[in-house]
This record gives C-alpha cells, structure tokens and sequence, in this order.
C-alpha cells in the first residue's frame, strides 16, 4: 500500500486557535494533500468553530466536532481517536494547532509508521531542537520525560509531546473509558496504554518552534495533576491492570461528547 492509498486522518484539538487555523489547515494539506482534517473544538469564544464552518464551504475534507464547554486536552483528543476508529481511517496524527508543530514533518511521520505502530515527532532524539525555550522549560520538560520514562516503563525518550502518527487498529485495542487524564498528562498516559497493548515506536527527530499566535494553555495547577496521573498510573502498571478494550463490548464502544 502507498502513502496515497492510505486514509490518513490528522486530528486538531482546539481552544482559541482561529488565528493559526486558518493558515495551518492550508499548510496541513500542502504536505498530505489526500489527508482529511477534523477539529475538535472546545467552544472556543475567539469563533474558531465559526471559521473551520466556513472554511468546510470549500474544503470536503474538513470536518468540525464542537463539544460544550472547555473539557480538556484528553477528552478531545480521545473524541478525536474514536472518530478516526469509527470511520475506519488507516492512520491518525494528532498535533497542536499552534504550528509548534510543523506540518513539513508530517511525511516522515508517515514514513516512519512503515516499521512501527505509533511514530513519534521527538525533541530528545539526534537531529531533534526546541527553539525558544528558556531554562526552566527545557528542565519541566525532561523532568516529566524522565518521571514517565521511570513510572511508566517507557522507552521513548519524548513522552510528554502531542505529535505523533498512529495505527488505528492499534488504538482500537485499547479501552478508552480506563483514561485517567483529562490533560496534558494524556500524551504520556496514551504512550502507556499504547505500549501495553505491543504497540512498536519509532522516534523522529523535528524542530518544535514557538506558536505563532496565542498563548500556551498549561499552568501549574495542570503541571501537579499530570504529576498526580502519572504516578496513578504507575501503580496501575506494577498491577498490570487490564488496559484492552473488552471482546464482547467491541460493538457498543461510547464516544465521549
């Protein structure tokens, strides 16, 4: 199969990025013309479901879940993968919506999904750069890289980035009503959850850049309940704790609103 006969899906989820929108989606498309894009926006008040419906006018492969009210990163990102599940797209790549994550890298990680099951777009791989960040970021960063590598058994070095391609049947795998984090915590619990259902990972290297428009949507109140999480879940691991979905609930999987 080629990258053409593949139906890729990339996944935005949203809060007040109309400014970004309406450039990356573009972008988006330059780079995997035959992907199909679906926002997933928490009631954003700055219209950016306003304008990813008006764009839909000329764009058929844009679609637009809007959900009440601001219910977290990881809800919307698993509203996003049950999506994809349900009409039976081959990959998923969910990225930020802020171009920090570049849409040039999106070939690559498609590329890389030929000897893997999830490809991940890493900081902390050779050929990898963080541009703008002070020290106190880059230290937060590899400090929850390392607790999720530790916690978590990991073998990948960048746990803690959203940019990532993938395999549908494998996230399908995978009960999703076991989520623990509602937030950023979300992208090392999925790693987790991924792994323990033999998911195999790649690691390739891009350059995270600095948002072109808006402001960053972590604080520190979210920083102490992804710390929480993970340790949740690190118990979780040394039970091993089912983490498949259910044979006999395959039929009635709930997508969360």
């Amino acid at each position: 199969m080629t990258t053409l006969d593949l139906r890729i899906l990339i996944t935005l989820c949203t809060y007040n990025e109309r400014e970004n929108l309406e450039q990356l989606i573009p972008e988006i498309q330059a780079y995997l013309p035959q992907a199909h894009i679906l926002v997933v926006d928490d009631s954003s008040p700055d219209g950016t479901g306003d304008l990813v419906r008006k764009m839909q006018r000329e764009n058929p492969a844009l679609f637009l879940v809007e959900r009440q009210g601001k219910l977290g990163l990881g809800t919307a990102t698993v509203a996003a993968f049950c999506w994809g599940i349900d009409k039976q797209f081959d990959y998923i790549i969910n990225m930020d919506a802020d171009f920090s994550h570049p849409p040039r890298y999106l070939p690559d990680l498609v590329k890389g999904m030929d000897d893997a099951d999830v490809a991940i777009a890493s900081r902390y791989v050779e050929g990898g750069e963080i541009e703008g960040w002070g020290l106190k970021r880059h230290f937060m960063s590899r400090g929850i890289n390392w607790y999720a590598r530790t916690l978590l058994r990991l073998k990948t070095r960048d746990n803690s980035g959203s940019y990532r391609c993938y395999r549908v049947s494998k996230l399908a795998e995978i009960d999703f009503s076991k989520i623990v984090s509602r937030g950023y915590a979300f992208q090392e619990e999925i790693l987790y959850r991924c792994n323990r259902v033999g998911c195999r990972f790649i690691e390739v290297p891009f350059l995270f850049e600095e948002r072109r428009h808006g402001s960053s949507k972590i604080n520190n109140r979210e920083a102490v309940t992804a710390l929480g999480n993970l340790f949740r879940l690190g118990v979780e691991n040394l039970c091993r704790v089912n983490v498949r979905r259910e044979e006999e609930t395959a039929s009635a999987r709930e997508y969360p609103e």
